[in-house]
């Protein structure tokens, strides 16, 4: 935990400007492909409606990559793009570093969830990208959440940090 009266503590809680819903996926299934929704129910015991980890109480209940990530694993890889499903992560942002949300409370249109940890790729990303895809995404895989208030959210909206603190997840 980090000490409030230390003064990396003060950088760490300064404002953030908010940033925005690019895209939102589910997960209907293990290794089914994506559906891509215009909105999405954030609920306190199924978390993301519909994905397949809903009805999870874990701390991986949604997940959230940013879009400028999503160009830097292109890059990586030697490609124009990475699509978002490629990833199989819930929420697209744009305009936020996320890792400054691990530990912390943000709002996402109606709902408010906790960022929870890092998201690290998986095996898969060798399947997904071709050999080297695991290295692409390593450090760039965005983060893990769970809800902690119910609501909507939609493409558009926007993604804020709520009530700063310096407890743990």
């Amino acid at each position: 935990m980090l000490n409030p009266n230390a003064p990396l503590a003060a950088l760490m809680l300064a404002k953030m400007r908010p940033g925005r819903i690019d895209w939102i996926g589910l997960r209907p299934a293990r290794r089914a492909p994506m559906v891509a929704v215009d909105r999405a129910h954030f609920d306190l015991v199924y978390g993301l409606a519909g994905d397949r980890y809903s009805g999870g109480s874990g701390n991986r209940q949604v997940t959230l990559i940013q879009s400028e990530h999503l160009i830097a694993i292109a890059a990586y890889l030697g490609l124009d793009r990475v699509l978002p499903d490629s990833l199989r992560r819930n929420i697209v942002t744009t305009g936020v570093n996320l890792q400054n949300l691990v530990g912390q409370s943000f709002r996402l249109g109606t709902a408010v969830l906790r960022g929870t940890g890092l998201c690290h790729p998986c095996s898969r990303m060798e399947e997904v990208f071709g050999e080297g895809g695991y290295n692409a995404v390593r450090g760039h895989g965005g983060i893990t959440a769970r809800v902690i208030e119910p609501g909507v959210a939609a493409i558009g909206d926007r993604l804020e940090r709520v009530a700063p603190s310096l407890t743990k997840p």
